[in-house]
């Protein structure tokens, strides 16, 4: 007897082992990358540098400036113009409150009542960019002229009897006096707030106020436990962008003001363009960006929040 085994089948020829294929490309997001970062470079760092270098040197524009790492230019600075960072600091916080109370109703209208009204209510929002900024600002010296009907409905209504006692404006004059400042700042810098409010908002899952309402939430309960919790990225980043536009504009103070109501922005552009101190102005610039920049980390890492629109 004998038994038949079947051979076993011819095993299949192996293939060459290859390299895996070059990624091509890889570079290519640098490229894209590069025409940014050379934007930067030129028009942000380099004058970021050069005004470093400004800020401490000493000589007039006659006889010519040199780097002599003088210092004491931005305690200087700092010691004879301290009340207008007080101020301006005053005057961009007043403003961006009043922007956030005005904004974050409108923003929410436009996020959850509007309807086929939407985009028309948007467009209103950022009409004001369709015209100049110094176009707008100088409307507002017509609007709060002296007896003016903005003037007379505030004196009927006693309210700058209330405003002068805080110091906000004096007697019946609105012009020349911080009103008239905070007024243009809000005015100017309040689609800066609506925007990220509206686009915070709009993001919202509508579905989680219904839940809340088979909860037996209150609407001002959802609103507090919800709405605005969900909302404070376009809280954090509306605030941020009137703040610090507000801190060192001077258009405002300018044409709304008067010399009791200069802004640490009004200083910086006499000493560049009337005094021609350029370290005291390059000081008083870089003085400003680092208190705005410790000011805004603060605000940031108390807010919670990380995720801005």
């Amino acid at each position: 007897m004998s038994t038949l085994t079947e051979a076993p089948p011819p095993l299949a020829p192996q293939a060459p082992e290859s390299k895996p294929p070059k990624r091509r490309g890889r570079f290519t997001p640098y490229w894209l990358l590069l025409p940014g970062i050379l934007w930067l470079v030129v028009f942000f760092a380099l004058p970021m540098i050069y005004q470093a270098s400004t800020s401490v040197q000493t000589g007039s524009l006659e006889q010519g400036y040199k780097v002599t790492w003088h210092f004491a230019t931005y305690w200087d600075a700092l010691s004879a113009y301290w009340p207008q960072f007080v101020r301006s600091v005053l005057y961009a916080g007043t403003a961006t409150i009043l922007c956030l109370l005005l904004g974050y109703p409108l923003a929410y209208l436009i996020a959850f009542r509007a309807g086929r009204w939407k985009n028309l209510i948007m467009i209103l929002v950022i009409a004001p960019f369709f015209t100049s900024f110094l176009i707008r600002t100088l409307a507002w010296k017509t609007i709060l002229a002296d007896g003016g009907p903005v003037v007379g409905a505030l004196n009927t209504l006693h309210v700058l009897d209330v405003t002068d006692w805080l110091g906000m404006t004096a007697g019946d004059r609105v012009l020349a006096t911080p009103l008239a400042v905070v007024c243009g700042l809000t005015y100017n810098f309040l689609p800066f707030m609506i925007l990220p409010l509206y686009t915070s908002l709009e993001r919202i899952d509508g579905r989680l106020h219904e839940a809340a309402g088979d909860l037996y939430a209150r609407p001002s309960t959802t609103f507090r436990k919800v709405t605005f919790p969900l909302s404070m990225p376009g809280v954090v980043s509306g605030t941020l962008l009137t703040f610090i536009p507000a801190a060192g504009d001077y258009v405002n103070a300018d044409l709304l003001g008067s010399t009791d109501t200069r802004m640490v922005g009004n200083v910086i552009q006499t000493q560049f363009l009337r005094v021609l101190d350029y370290p005291t102005a390059a000081a008083l610039s870089f003085i400003l960006m680092a208190a705005i920049l410790l000011m805004v980390t603060l605000y940031i890492r108390k807010s919670g929040t990380e995720d801005l629109v």
